[in-house]
């Protein structure tokens, strides 16, 4: 992360020598292979802490001036791709089976909201609709760019994510060995994978556990289903007779205000930053809560934790919109469109001042160890 913020503001932007010469052939990450990094000269630790410290002591020295648009710009989209190393840093914790994670500010809570899950769906009606970012945005991501005119059909929407429950009935009920729920694609990973339950499940008896970093649990029964890839979530829905939202359906419904005026939400309650009240990210709870917590973040139409808990699925894959220019850090987003799926929310680990309704986040569809879950949508009106 400190190479990053080097590379992009010391010698991008300002046309700075590297700290350390050979700084590129260790950390760029588009260059040096996955394979390789197991085998490369790193410095020690001491000289690395060095480095971290060196590179933030410049970039704050720079920052005490007068700092131009694009420089701004730089150093947000440097702490916000921090941002999302810290929350892959999380979830590869839980991928290893450390123990949680502990932060002198975050009062871990065992049961947060227990009212269960609020049932059945919001009708959404028909929009012509802009989806994407428009030009006047704070910030925004290559991806996100710009806004363009869409037209959405009449669609109905869950109110709240499918819970571990509602998860545990599909698995119950062979989900996972009956192959017509699942698509050609998914049915070919499952059998690859071995998958015959979520990736940090298991049998105790009649009971399903739940591995939460390094302690087993039992199932929380209103808390959102988490770390199932795109395959599982749309196996789900066949069994449930209901599918994935598109990301247009999901962003209009975070983003319609209750006049339905054409005015576009920043977030899902409106124009103010995201607080505890709102959402659960942040690290707040160190884990998801009840699916029915938070009603403070309510959308206009009455969905609950659009934003926080869990990223959620869409049925889309990650493509550019029209128009679409790469911005400065080329590999963000160009490379992988067409082999990844879009998410959309975040979740209990990701940092709230990142967030807002059009942010698109990508994965591939097989991938689990994401903090990963979903909704859905009726299958007609």
């Amino acid at each position: 992360m400190a190479w990053f913020i080097e590379k992009w503001i010391l010698r991008d932007a300002l046309g700075r020598d590297s700290i350390i010469r050979n700084a590129d052939a260790l950390w760029d990450s588009m260059v040096v292979a996955h394979d390789g990094r197991w085998d490369l000269p790193l410095p020690t630790r001491q000289d690395t802490v060095r480095y971290v410290t060196n590179v933030h002591n410049e970039v704050v020295s720079v920052l005490q001036g007068n700092v131009s648009d694009d420089l701004l710009y730089r150093t947000q989209y440097c702490v916000f791709h921090e941002d999302m190393h810290t929350e892959a840093f999380t979830y590869s914790r839980q991928t290893l089976g450390y123990h949680r994670p502990s932060f002198s500010a975050v009062s871990p809570t065992e049961e947060v909201g227990s009212a269960g899950g609020l049932a059945g769906d919001v009708e959404m009606a028909s929009h012509s609709f802009r989806l994407g970012a428009p030009k006047d945005a704070p910030f925004v991501f290559d991806n996100e760019m710009w806004e363009h005119p869409i037209n959405i059909e009449p669609f109905a929407i869950a109110r709240v994510a499918v819970s571990q429950t509602e998860f545990a009935e599909f698995t119950d009920d062979d989900g996972y060995r009956r192959s017509e729920l699942w698509t050609k694609e998914g049915w070919a990973w499952k059998v690859e994978a071995g998958a015959n339950h979520p990736v940090y499940w298991k049998r105790d008896g009649d009971t399903w556990l739940r591995r939460d970093f390094d302690r087993w649990l039992p199932l929380e029964p209103n808390r959102p289903v988490i770390h199932v890839n795109w395959y599982e979530a749309g196996a789900f829905c066949r069994w449930a007779k209901r599918r994935l939202p598109t990301e247009a359906e999901w962003e209009v419904t975070a983003s319609c205000a209750a006049s339905d005026d054409g005015t576009k939400r920043r977030f899902p309650w409106g124009g103010g930053r995201a607080t505890d009240a709102h959402v659960n990210m942040d690290w707040t709870t160190l884990g998801c809560v009840d699916v029915s917590a938070k009603p403070d973040g309510d959308s206009a139409s009455g969905c609950r934790q659009l934003m926080g808990n869990v990223w959620e699925w869409t049925s889309d894959d990650f493509q550019s919109y029209r128009g679409f220019r790469a911005d400065f850090y080329k590999d963000y987003s160009e490379p992988w469109f067409g082999t990844r799926k879009v998410l959309r929310g975040g979740s209990w680990a990701t940092r709230s001042r990142m967030l807002r309704n059009t942010w698109r986040n990508f994965y591939e569809p097989h991938r689990r160890d994401v903090l990963a879950g979903f909704r859905t949508c009726a299958l007609s009106v």
